[in-house]
This record gives structure tokens, sequence and C-alpha cells, in this order.
């Protein structure tokens, strides 16, 4: 389950990058934004797996 969030932590992080990306591309501070937060959450769901793994071991 732990390789499952992972792979989703990785995934929002691309995927936000992307969207900012393509925010800025065509001027759209909105999904610029939206983007931001995708990696945000990306970003602290890979530190909760992080700190579960320091803990497992």
């Amino acid at each position: 389950m732990a390789e499952n969030e992972k792979a989703k932590a990785k995934t929002e992080q691309a995927k936000g990058k992307a969207k900012e990306t393509a925010g800025r591309a065509v001027g759209n501070e909105r999904m610029t934004a939206e983007g931001r937060a995708e990696q945000a959450k990306g970003d602290a769901r890979q530190a909760k797996e992080k700190m579960k793994d320091i803990f497992r071991h």
C-alpha cells in the first residue's frame, strides 16, 4: 500500500507541475495556482510516506 501512496504522490506532483506550466503558458493565474496546490498536496503525501518509512524501520 505504501508504494501505491508514493506513486500517487509522484503523480500529483507531476500533474501539478504540468498544470502550473500550462497555466503560465496561457497566462491563466487560476490554473497556475491550482497546479501549485496539487504539487503541494503531492509533496505533503510524499513527506507523510517518508515519515511512515522512518518509523517502520
